[in-house]
């Protein structure tokens, strides 16, 4: 269902479309250059089942959500080597611009208040609606994120270049193994997923819409969000930080560093999660992330 919100189109997914009872809003936000379809129906289904109203959205300028074109492609490499050198980077939005559109889409809702789960940039996104409007937020959690600050680990140099790689032609086939591969290099090794069970997902979602200049205008964004460590100790609400211990991409030391941050967030570490949510990842994720909720919600 497509809805106008902070003045664009926003794609989202409603378990309880129009529900006016008293069912606790979890507004869900994914990550970089992924789709609301890439959140586990599991992990839904089980957030409904514990009385959740649940709303995905697919993020600006990915997805079905309204594209950016107009703003051109920026050149990452410059950029990243400005952000290297303490330079300002510009980027063609924000991350702040990104908060607002989901407290846009809870506005359009007429949701007063939510519990927002955010993943890899989605919880970067997730902390910048809590420091915009602390008084919308029921809990956070953040998972496999970051605080942004400056000096933290980075991702492993292979992983890095299967992200910043690209398909080695534009035919369906070619996109689909370039994928798999970044896929299986930030998966979780503990928790493996089958290559055909892959393969299948990351076609539904080509299929559902493929925009890689997207990709490119979010990564820029997060690049040049270099002051969000330093606000988050304002923060005065239930927060969660999941974090793998493999994760290649986002080190465990950034959800360490992000817990340490936000006053009295609480830190769970999985051993052998990496940047994905297969299923026995999202049931680790699950086993505190209920009862996380249901404690905010008991104490608002």
């Amino acid at each position: 269902m497509k809805i106008k919100a902070n003045q664009i189109d926003i794609e989202i997914e409603d378990s309880h479309p129009g529900d006016t009872s008293a069912r606790p809003v979890v507004l869900l936000i994914m990550g970089l250059g992924m789709q609301l379809v890439a959140w586990p129906p599991a992990m839904v289904q089980a957030l409904v089942d514990a009385g959740y109203r649940v709303i995905r959205l697919d993020n600006r300028d990915i997805g079905l959500s309204q594209k950016f074109d107009h703003l051109g492609q920026p050149n990452l490499v410059w950029e990243s080597l400005k952000y290297k050198l303490g330079l300002p980077v510009k980027s063609p939005y924000s991350l702040h611009d990104m908060a607002t559109d989901a407290l846009a889409v809870l506005d359009a809702l007429g949701v007063a208040q939510a519990h927002v789960v955010g993943v890899s940039m989605g919880g970067m996104i997730a902390q910048r609606v809590a420091l915009a409007a602390p008084e919308r937020m029921l809990s956070l959690t953040s998972i496999m994120s970051s605080s942004g600050a400056r000096g933290l680990p980075q991702a492993k140099p292979q992983v890095m270049r299967v992200l910043l790689g690209r398909p080695a032609g534009s035919d369906p086939q070619s996109v689909l193994d370039h994928y798999v591969k970044l896929f299986k290099a930030i998966g979780s090794p503990g928790f493996p997923t089958d290559e055909a069970e892959l393969r299948e997902r990351i076609t539904e979602a080509a299929q559902r819409s493929f925009y890689p200049a997207g990709t490119l205008r979010q990564m820029v964004a997060i690049v040049a969000d270099n002051r969000r460590a330093a606000e988050l100790a304002s923060l005065r609400l239930p927060t969660l930080v999941i974090h793998g211990k493999a994760d290649p991409l986002v080190p465990f030391a950034c959800g360490e560093d992000t817990a340490r941050r936000i006053p009295g967030a609480r830190l769970i570490g999985i051993d052998g999660m990496g940047h994905d949510l297969p299923a026995g990842v999202v049931q680790r994720l699950l086993e505190p992330l209920i009862p996380h909720l249901n404690s905010a919600k008991s104490i608002s």
